[in-house]
């Protein structure tokens, strides 16, 4: 008892039909805030679950010693980012592991790892498999890290450990966080990342709902945390802008040479303009858009339904 941890942690973890391997994934993490800290709780986000996730949830919580545990109901699907904000929120640890999944493909032990690392002076500390990603992963995080302006370079993450005083300052910063990793890697704080090499396990499988919202929350991530829309913008404007000048050259020679139909360089000259001021127009409603996205986001979005108190 004398050498466990003294502060408060608490544990968030995403659950979307995971009945499968939330009751062994729950059991585990279970055992080491138990083993390890003498407070500790564990927040079970349900959100839209149809499946039996909340029945194995409650089996297990009565094997639960000293760790509190809960379940989170979302009134109805929110996605991964929203879900785990409202769990955030709802916790009240120290520090606050996030598991963004219920499939583990890491060994216990590397939770208390990633917890005493933060001790050494990381606000943020996040767990990533070595090896190769998945290629869309890969593809996305070069092109979020080549046109983001964070000096944290992002990556595959399995679980992550927040300080108390990161999740105030995040909070402060932004009501709803779109999409939280890029938040955090733009947060200011000392943060760092720890490979572990991934052991056999359950791998996750996604419906066809997450994999639409992942491919949106992709796609938003990169017009709000990158100048990726608008540096795309400006490079078709200016192959516009290339364009229009050849045509102009063009259609003045066969002007000059009188080589063409009366009026066909006239309306060539018109639309090569037209044409140069509407991808000028659009770099700059772009460039809004951003910054209209932005304010919106900044927004309270989630909603749950009750919270269940599975433990003291």
């Amino acid at each position: 008892m004398d050498n466990k941890q003294k502060n408060f942690v608490s544990a968030v973890i995403y659950v979307h039909n995971d009945e499968n391997t939330i009751g062994e994934f729950l059991t585990m993490v279970r055992h080491v805030l138990e083993e390890n800290f003498l407070h500790s709780e564990i927040i079970c986000v349900n959100d839209g679950s149809m499946d039996g996730s909340m029945a194995e949830i409650k089996k297990c919580s009565t094997e639960a010693k000293t760790a509190g545990i809960s379940i989170l109901n979302m009134s109805f699907y929110h996605g991964l980012e929203l879900s785990m904000n409202a769990g955030v929120d709802l916790s009240i640890g120290d520090f606050v592991f996030e598991f963004d999944s219920a499939a583990s493909d890491f060994p216990p032990e590397e939770i208390m790892k990633v917890y005493f690392h933060s001790l050494e002076g990381y606000d943020i500390v996040s767990a990533s498999p070595e090896g190769k990603q998945e290629l869309s992963s890969r593809f996305f995080y070069y092109i979020f890290n080549k046109f983001s302006h964070a000096t944290y370079t992002m990556g595959t993450e399995r679980f992550r450990i927040l300080s108390r005083r990161a999740i105030n300052r995040i909070s402060a910063m932004n009501k709803a966080i779109p999409y939280r990793k890029a938040v955090y890697a733009n947060s200011g704080f000392d943060q760092d990342t720890l490979y572990y090499h991934p052991i056999g396990g359950k791998k996750e499988k996604r419906t066809s709902e997450e994999r639409t919202y992942r491919s949106r929350l992709a796609i938003d991530a990169l017009l709000l945390f990158t100048d990726v829309g608008y540096d795309l913008a400006m490079a078709f404007t200016g192959i516009m802008m290339v364009f229009t000048v050849f045509t102009s050259i063009y259609a003045l020679v066969m002007y000059l040479t009188s080589t063409t139909a009366t009026g066909w360089a006239t309306t060539i000259l018109f639309l090569s303009f037209a044409f140069f001021c509407l991808f000028g127009i659009l770099t700059i409603i772009m460039k809004y858009l951003q910054i209209i996205l932005n304010l919106v986001f900044r927004r309270k979005r989630y909603t749950f339904e009750s919270i269940e108190k599975l433990t003291k």
